[in-house]
């Protein structure tokens, strides 16, 4: 199936820094079975303007509404590629990072104590396109197991150790520009034993979004341990895309704007039936002998 054709809303999968786009593998089996048209494109991870501007190329390239999926610091591109994306309906966070405006991943992981990251790092050189020098983040291969993957078996782990994409240290400082989760419905997989990024800002981040959120007991690389619950939360996320009605299965702040508009609505019409019942009463009272 051709993202875009279907009657269901194409699926976008972004992944984060320190793997690539296999990691989702999981995941596209049971969306594919499922009958959701899928894509897993290759994030850069050059930097989050120029990675979220690459990532909203893609998506204007999609016919049809769109349910954008990001994990790690896929999470601050998808928000970053969701702010100018109109067919984007919901988002979907997985262990990810969920930035308002002006924030960064690398502030966000560091908000509360818990990662181990920081000190697992190797740094690369790279050639810049316009000159000068960058630098590259790996994960040492010797480290991935542990601190990326611990619930992942080791066979697979090192080949996702070796596999891995590095990610510019300056993406990991780049501002983000705004908050789509402030408008577009968010639902958050949250993992519990992260060791990238502590559990403590996933569930900050999450109830600072309103997301609807599911915690399960995963390291870090969730979409690879945990496919099954990742799969039904953006399958949550995919029936709200679909609604005609989206605020209605939006986050909890369009439930209470719903519930303040429906409880106002019934107060006004309750309050207009008695005047009318008053009224009515009072006409016939009128109209009665004097003395009865």
């Amino acid at each position: 199936m051709a993202p875009g054709t279907g009657d269901k809303p194409t699926v976008v999968l972004v992944h984060g820094a320190f793997a690539d786009a296999s990691a989702w593998s999981g995941v596209v089996e049971r969306l594919r079975a499922a009958g959701h048209p899928v894509i897993a494109p290759a994030n850069p991870l050059r930097g989050l303007q120029y990675d979220g501007a690459y990532i909203a190329s893609v998506l204007r390239s999609i016919k049809g509404p769109i349910v954008l999926v990001g994990h790690s610091y896929g999470g601050s591109v998808i928000n970053e590629a969701a702010l100018g994306s109109a067919n984007v309906k919901a988002l979907v966070f997985a262990a990810g990072f969920l930035p308002a405006k002006g924030e960064s991943a690398g502030e966000l992981a560091a908000k509360y104590p818990g990662s181990t990251l920081g000190q697992t790092l190797r740094k690369v050189p790279f050639p810049l396109p316009g000159g000068g020098t960058g630098t590259d983040l790996y994960i040492k291969q010797d480290l991935f197991h542990k601190q990326f993957a611990a619930d992942v078996p080791s066979s697979r782990a090192t080949v996702m150790a070796a596999t891995q994409r590095p990610v510019a240290d300056t993406a990991l400082t780049d501002k983000a520009s705004g908050e789509a989760w402030k408008t577009i419905p968010s639902f958050d997989l949250i993992a519990s034993d992260d060791k990238n990024i502590p559990a403590a800002a996933q569930r900050w981040m999450a109830k600072r979004a309103n997301a609807v959120s599911v915690e399960v007991p995963s390291s870090h690389a969730a979409p690879v341990s945990h496919p099954e619950e990742l799969t039904r939360l953006i399958e949550r996320a995919t029936g709200v895309a679909s609604s005609s009605s989206p605020s209605l299965a939006a986050t909890g702040r369009e439930h209470t704007w719903m519930l303040v508009g429906l409880a106002a609505g019934t107060t006004a019409l309750g309050a207009g039936l008695v005047t009318a019942m008053r009224r009515r009463r009072n006409a016939a009272a009128s109209r009665l002998p004097e003395g009865l």
